[in-house]
């Protein structure tokens, strides 16, 4: 099997490829994510790893996986951290390929990606493996579907640390068990305008969910997205796991469709003039910050996905964040850039995408 490092697409690309198609629910729902944690059996966990450890957990995964002759049904590349660039990094993890700590694993850590971006699975990140699955829209089961053969293909070449008694055995003990973490990234621009969204997550934490930011654990929800996702892995099923999540989201987005329709029935003429002003200030501006910018790009999609603005598609949201990140500002620009110039280039990105569209 010929492996290809470090893939320009990857870097160059504002999206994923899976991210132009469209999923159920996608005026609230931008995608679902199942993550199955596995560690192999004959080593020890990451955290206890030294260095020599953690280049022959590499290598074992790299030798079993890329050789001559293999059936790889996937096409998978195989990406070293330590031979990519800190912007280069910075860009995986935006695009959500890779997770914050891997983005500081400076010695052994690696990335396995397909050419559409759906699955990437982490070696040596908090486990050895973490086998992740990407969807548009709300396709839980499929997104556990296709995990699972990801899973199916990696247990034929490697002996998992598994117990008959406590499942999958993982670094961290909340993940111990199936090992699934579900989780669905949701756009609640309405819950928040009308002060519903601190309720929404109470009741989530409640129900043995949490909700976190865009990037997960420790990140803060910009633009109105959060990721809902579940906090139990032992004592249910994969698929019971999956329909209690799927059942709670269901019920998230209709609280999202009503509060939208409320405040169209309300205030439609505050609420336009709310995107419009966001739509002027993104077009126009000369400088911009990354919270400000995710904070007028979450209205235009608002306005999109109501019907106010019918000329920009929905795909614009991720496409608009994801420039405004610094990771794709520094790749566009070409060079390392201080806070002050990203907030130019910004400015100067979403000007050039947003004109596009006239």
């Amino acid at each position: 099997m010929e492996m290809i490092m470090n893939n320009k697409s990857y870097f160059s690309n504002i999206l994923s490829p899976w991210m132009y198609e469209i999923g159920p629910e996608n005026e609230i729902i931008l995608s679902s994510r199942v993550r199955l944690a596995r560690n192999l059996d004959k080593y020890q966990f990451p955290s206890r790893c030294n260095e020599a450890t953690s280049k022959e957990i590499l290598e074992d995964i790299k030798s079993n996986l890329f050789f001559e002759g293999n059936e790889d049904i996937y096409g998978f590349d195989l990406i070293y951290i330590n031979e990519l660039e800190n912007i280069q990094k910075l860009v995986l993890m935006e695009k959500h390929l890779i997770s914050p700590n891997l983005l500081k694993e400076e010695n052994h850590g690696a990335c396995i990606i397909t050419a559409n971006e759906q699955i990437s699975i982490m070696v040596n990140e908090e486990d050895h493996i973490r086998i992740q699955c990407l969807f548009p829209g709300l396709q839980l089961k499929q997104a556990l579907e296709l995990a699972n053969k990801v899973d199916d293909y990696f247990e034929e070449k490697f002996d998992y640390a598994y117990s008959e008694d406590k499942g999958y055995l993982t670094s961290c003990p909340t993940n111990v068990g199936t090992g699934l973490r579900a989780s669905v990234m949701m756009h609640l621009p309405a819950l928040k305008m009308t002060n519903q969204i601190n309720n929404i997550v109470t009741a989530m934490n409640q129900l043995g969910l949490v909700v976190r930011g865009i990037y997960g654990e420790g990140s803060e929800a910009i633009g109105n997205i959060f990721q809902v996702s579940n906090q139990t892995t032992l004592g249910k099923s994969e698929n019971e796991i999956i329909d209690d999540l799927h059942g709670v989201i269901l019920q998230i987005v209709e609280q999202e469709k009503l509060a939208r329709k409320a405040i169209i029935a309300t205030n439609k003429n505050r609420l336009e003039d709310r995107i419009f002003r966001s739509f002027g200030i993104l077009k126009y501006s000369r400088i911009i910050s990354s919270n400000e910018a995710a904070e007028h790009i979450s209205n235009l999609r608002l306005g999109i996905d109501t019907g106010i603005i019918d000329s920009i598609p929905s795909t614009v949201l991720f496409e608009l964040l994801n420039l405004s990140l610094p990771g794709f500002l520094q790749m566009n620009s070409g060079r390392v850039l201080m806070p002050e110039e990203r907030d130019y280039f910004r400015a100067i990105l979403i000007r050039e995408k947003l004109n596009q569209f006239q």
